[in-house]
């Protein structure tokens, strides 16, 4: 799949003026069943019928991840129970996160050749050029594959794997330009 990253880009008003707020009031009311606040079942709906993004819709772990961690942003205004939910003051980084989450899985999927949603060693070595690309040198790839296979199961899981990309390089907008 070939992902058209600046018609995403276009959909996701992520910048810091009055236009792009203005259009992220907008996406979060057609979001929000009417309680001000969005769960994950409403964002993941709101992916697909308002944003209109299938390549993210399809990528449920990015949007699990995005979600989770822009909930945790701050202390709800609304109490404990809001403290499961996104509120308006933390979408802008909700879409962020789903942008920088969604780049993740994108270099994940690259990787899983079998698309069984984790990574054996067997697949990061053939890989190891892909992911030089993506993050620099890696001396001893299989070392490396062991320092991210947190739990010793065996298989990179997409939360280890994007644990170490986030500590390896704070993006991975170089992965986007070569061609797998």
């Amino acid at each position: 799949m070939s992902v058209d990253w600046t018609a995403l880009n276009a959909k996701l008003p992520t910048e810091k003026t009055g236009e792009a707020k203005a259009k992220r009031k907008e996406l979060f009311r057609c979001m929000d069943a009417g309680n001000g606040i969005l769960s994950l079942a409403e964002v993941d709906k709101g992916i697909r019928d308002v944003l209109k993004i299938d390549e993210i819709f399809d990528a449920k772990p990015a949007i699990m991840r995005a979600f989770q961690i822009a909930k945790k942003r701050g202390k709800s205004s609304r109490g404990a129970m809001g403290d499961d939910y996104i509120e308006f003051r933390e979408f802008r980084f909700f879409l962020l996160s789903l942008r920088q989450y969604f780049e993740y899985w994108e270099a994940f999927s690259r990787t899983d050749e079998n698309n069984d949603r984790r990574i054996n060693l067997v697949e990061f070595v053939s890989a190891q050029p892909k992911i030089e690309a993506w993050v620099g040198a890696i001396g001893d790839i299989e070392g490396e594959f062991a320092k991210i296979d947190k739990n010793g199961g065996g298989y990179i899981l997409f939360d280890e794997f994007c644990e170490w990309a986030i500590a390896r390089t704070s993006t991975l907008r170089t992965m986007m330009t070569i061609s797998c």
